[in-house]
């Protein structure tokens, strides 16, 4: 059975590199305003999808434009769940305007790895998808408690791993804080990534095994050479005989 694996990217959020990265991806994360990007750069993103037969995704944040949406914040839940569907319906409206539709969501930053250990704000996320439509995909940290509020909200979750980004024992990704949360060595990068699309343990930062489920890897569009990179892994997992297509 030929094995596959989703390519996911986070666009829009104001790189100026999005139309040359669609050919290497296969579902994109479009910022939805809050962190990143506006409604103009959404719709010009969702063009570039639907051209190049990209997934659409929408990446809600908290409202955070000054630290890129990667600070922790204390809010209700239900506060979480109007924002997040607040930016969904957004991307959507656009979307059907341009003949569209979204497939995805995947929250950014901080809301993304606070939901990945808080099932209370996994729930109102989950909710928030779900409200929105029922069919659409929700990402989440691999292994996370997402899985669970994305199924009982009635979602298909999506197993996300990353490429550049170092991991804890227990499956957690390392804090942007800590100097080795990221893999700035693109052979590593492309190494781990084949490994995780393969189902291959990968070493933790302190050297233990941790064998990871993954449906789609991330790539991060704000990266330095985030094309380039985007086209190594891309050539590199269909040299490794791995189909590139969105969950």
């Amino acid at each position: 059975m030929l094995r596959s694996i989703d390519l996911n990217c986070d666009v829009g959020e104001g790189m100026g590199n999005e139309e040359a990265l669609m050919p290497f991806i296969s579902s994109a994360n479009i910022a939805c305003g809050l962190h990143a990007g506006d409604a103009l750069l959404m719709r010009e993103v969702v063009k570039y999808c639907k051209r190049f037969g990209v997934a659409i995704g929408a990446h809600p944040s908290f409202p955070d434009r000054e630290n890129f949406g990667r600070r922790n914040m204390d809010l209700p839940t239900e506060e979480v769940y109007a924002l997040v569907l607040e930016q969904i319906e957004l991307l959507k409206s656009i979307a059907v305007e341009e003949g569209a539709s979204i497939h995805h969501v995947k929250p950014h930053g901080a809301l993304y790895n606070m939901a990945a250990a808080d099932r209370n704000l996994s729930d109102a996320i989950a909710r928030a998808v779900a409200a929105v439509d029922q069919s659409l995909v929700l990402y989440g940290l691999s292994g996370s408690v997402t899985e669970k509020s994305a199924k009982n909200s009635g979602l298909r979750f999506a197993h996300e791993v990353f490429a550049d980004r170092t991991y804890q024992h227990n499956g957690s990704l390392t804090p942007r804080s800590e100097k080795n949360a990221l893999i700035t060595n693109p052979v590593d990068s492309v190494q781990q990534a084949i490994y995780l699309a393969m189902g291959t343990s990968i070493k933790s930062v302190d050297g233990q095994p941790i064998k990871l489920k993954a449906n789609t890897i991330c790539l991060h569009g704000d990266g330095a050479d985030a094309v380039g990179f985007a086209k190594t892994i891309h050539y590199a997992l269909k040299e490794m005989g791995i189909k590139i297509a969105y969950v």
